[in-house]
């Protein structure tokens, strides 16, 4: 009998920060052709299989820090950071127009800004319109993939800590000392794009993560709307666990505890999977990451299956001058799910 024919998929990867990014390298590998283009494979991609017909990014816009949170208070715009990385990941070519996008200045007024983040201010000024902005400048780079802000409300953080008091803007949240009890969203009813709730309605796969707990994902799930559509979604979804604790996140947090949180703010199930990483990590990487008091997270699996969510286990990392998801191996793992018939794990 002949193998069938793989599914091409249709696949959401929801996030923010680095963590989206690095994941996106390794999905845009399994795309055709930069969106609304003819279908062409890319050489350096020709050996893999066309598995996803089509590619959004969903990404997190409450960053308030660095050249974002300037030209968010001095603009009044949402800010371009995460959106920007996320464009140059899934750049047609990441050696040339992208290298310009992540050109960053050094002196001046302009000093601390990335090229990038003033061309999408610049279309953003001109459209008066954030996410058409965003759209250009993917038609631009040749992006293999839609991407659009989970919110175009100009939305701040606030995080309730471990002492009950509020801590407004990501960027004091991040700094401070005291552990997050709760994420909230002001104003609280900020609602998503339409073509997100259409991306994710019709995804064969959906991801969350990896990225900082709190300010990289949860963030997203505080969309109104966002956590209901992917609660109702029949896709395969899969939450990606991150490597390491993180210093005012998720310090001590065990993967199944990384879940709870999510889960908590999401009010419903929303992911069937979880990529929980099993593997060794350097000695010399967790002392590295030991002066910040992170750790690598513990893989407490039965737990992890007693919240109705199946671990993927396996070797998720790649070892450089910082820790990171092997992101080839994570996207072939999640395509390779989605490609199962789906069952109930509830």
């Amino acid at each position: 009998m002949a193998t069938p024919k793989p599914k091409q998929l249709r696949v959401v990867a929801i996030g923010g920060g680095t963590g989206l990014s690095t994941l996106l390298r390794g999905l845009k590998r399994y795309v055709a052709a930069p969106q609304g283009t003819n279908p062409v494979v890319h050489p350096a991609y020709k050996h893999l299989p066309c598995l996803i017909r089509d590619l959004t990014a969903i990404v997190t816009v409450t960053d308030d820090g660095g050249s974002s949170g300037r030209l968010r208070e001095d603009l009044k715009m949402l800010p371009p950071g995460d959106v920007r990385n996320c464009m140059v990941a899934l750049s047609e070519d990441e050696h040339l127009l992208s290298r310009l996008f992540q050109y960053r200045f050094e002196q001046g007024d302009l000093g601390g800004h990335s090229f990038g983040n003033i061309f999408v201010a610049a279309l953003s000024a001109i459209t008066g319109d954030f996410a058409q902005a965003v759209q250009m400048s993917s038609q631009i780079l040749a992006t293999r993939g839609h991407i659009f802000p989970s919110t175009t409300a100009n939305a701040t953080l606030i995080a309730r800590m471990d002492d009950d008091s509020l801590v407004h803007g990501e960027t004091n949240i991040s700094a401070s000392k005291r552990s997050i009890s709760e994420l909230m969203l002001e104003p609280a009813d900020a609602g998503p794009l339409p073509e997100t709730l259409e991306a994710i309605a019709s995804a064969d796969l959906i991801t969350l993560g990896p990225g900082s707990l709190y300010t990289s994902l949860i963030t997203n799930l505080l969309v109104r709307g966002i956590p209901e559509a992917l609660a109702s979604s029949n896709a395969t979804r899969v939450y990606i666990c991150n490597l390491m604790t993180q210093a005012n996140e998720s310090l001590g947090l065990t993967a199944s505890q990384h879940i709870e949180k999510i889960l908590d703010h999401a009010g419903a199930k929303i992911f069937d999977y979880a990529l929980i990483n099993t593997s060794p990590i350097l000695p010399a990487t967790v002392t590295q990451y030991a002066r910040f008091g992170q750790t690598p997270i513990e893989p407490d699996l039965e737990r992890i299956r007693s919240l109705g969510v199946e671990p993927i286990t396996g070797n998720f990392v790649h070892e450089g001058e910082v820790l990171r998801h092997s992101y080839d191996f994570v996207a072939e793992t999640v395509l390779n799910l989605a490609q199962r018939v789906p069952t109930s794990l509830s």
